[in-house]
């Protein structure tokens, strides 16, 4: 029987607890789950603070922590190539073949439909609080930005001083302007 593949492709810049519920609903629909690093080579931003590297680690070590089969899942980096037409060939390129995408992307949903995919928008779970944006507004506020993310995250995020990778990214980008 031929396994249902499906894919989700975000920038987790960084993963959080919205990443992994939409991950939890994402398996009750498929067998395994490609889980692409989206714009793999941006790092060192406010906007991208991690390195593709170190959100393969957040995701592998909080689906560990999740207790989800290694088997069941993939995670991939995809650098942008900022050539919407070849997009989706360059995905299908890095990627074992999928049959389902899942994506809150207009521009990916687009793109995917007009290859004749079945894409489904994944269930957004209190996206006010639960965004990447939110977690490094809260990093650079010293407010409580790890409650909105896994022990994973928060764990990586220690080990390579990401609180004060994007608080020194934060004063660079203001001195800039």
């Amino acid at each position: 029987m031929n396994k249902v593949r499906g894919i989700l492709i975000g920038r987790m810049q960084p993963v959080h607890n919205g990443h992994m519920q939409v991950i939890d609903s994402i398996l009750e629909e498929v067998d395994e789950i490609i889980i692409g690093i989206g714009s793999a080579q941006l790092s060192h931003s406010i906007k991208n603070p991690f390195t593709a590297g170190e959100r393969i680690v957040m995701i592998n070590q909080a689906l560990a922590e999740r207790g989800i089969d290694p088997s069941r899942y993939y995670i991939i980096p995809m650098q942008d190539i900022n050539f919407n037409a070849l997009w989706v060939s360059h995905v299908n390129m890095l990627t074992p073949p999928f049959t389902k995408v899942y994506s809150g992307n207009n521009l990916v949903k687009q793109l995917f439909l007009e290859e004749g995919y079945e894409v489904k928008q994944p269930p957004l779970y209190d996206r006010l609080q639960l965004s990447g944006t939110e977690v490094r507004r809260r990093m650079i506020e010293n407010e409580n930005w790890q409650e909105l993310v896994p022990n994973a995250t928060v764990n990586l995020i220690k080990e390579i001083n990401g609180v004060e990778r994007i608080k020194n990214l934060s004063l660079k980008e203001i001195n800039e302007i």
